[in-house]
């Protein structure tokens, strides 16, 4: 989980190929009216993510005890929590980044239907993971292999070795 340009995609891919589970990006979930709103520089309402983030649980859940690494920004606790009542299982790996880190990230990042204008709104809306969610925080300043090394250990941390279904 997190804003534009944290890496969900990249280190996603990563965590899941280290676990041996699927990938798959959440941006592939959402509705093609959602996708127009954001390259037209437009952030999503509420009511525009909802039924997205249904999906986005019921894919978690469906993964099962096979597991799942599923990129999704889930930015609010009750995004989250739409998620988790789908998929009460789920771990959440927040990719963290300061905004000079993600603003450079996005600005050297092209084809991407999400604009580098809606980087402050996205921030604005981003609630940390509460201590009552299962989840670990990562710091996306360093390279991308410690970036790995830290969500692989953050997430053992909190599931042990079960295979779990991560949403990052």
């Amino acid at each position: 989980m997190g804003v534009s340009g944290c890496g969900k995609t990249t280190i996603g891919d990563l965590v899941a190929r280290e676990l041996g589970v699927r990938f798959l990006d959440g941006d592939s979930l959402h509705p093609v009216e959602n996708v127009a709103k954001m390259a037209a520089g437009t952030p999503l309402t509420d009511e525009d993510r909802w039924p997205w983030l249904a999906i986005v649980g019921s894919e978690l859940a469906a993964a099962g005890a096979d597991g799942l690494v599923l990129a999704c920004s889930a930015l609010r606790r009750s995004y989250r929590d739409a998620i988790r009542a789908k998929a009460a299982d789920t771990v959440f790996l927040h990719l963290h980044g300061s905004k000079e880190v993600l603003g450079s990230r996005l600005e050297g990042r092209s084809g991407h239907f999400m604009p580098a204008a809606l980087l402050d709104s996205q921030l604005a809306t981003l609630e940390p993971l509460e201590d009552d969610e299962r989840g670990v925080v990562v710091d996306i300043a360093a390279p991308v292999p410690a970036v790995l090394a830290d969500a692989l250990a953050g997430i053992t941390a909190v599931v042990g070795s079960h295979v779990p279904s991560v949403t990052g």
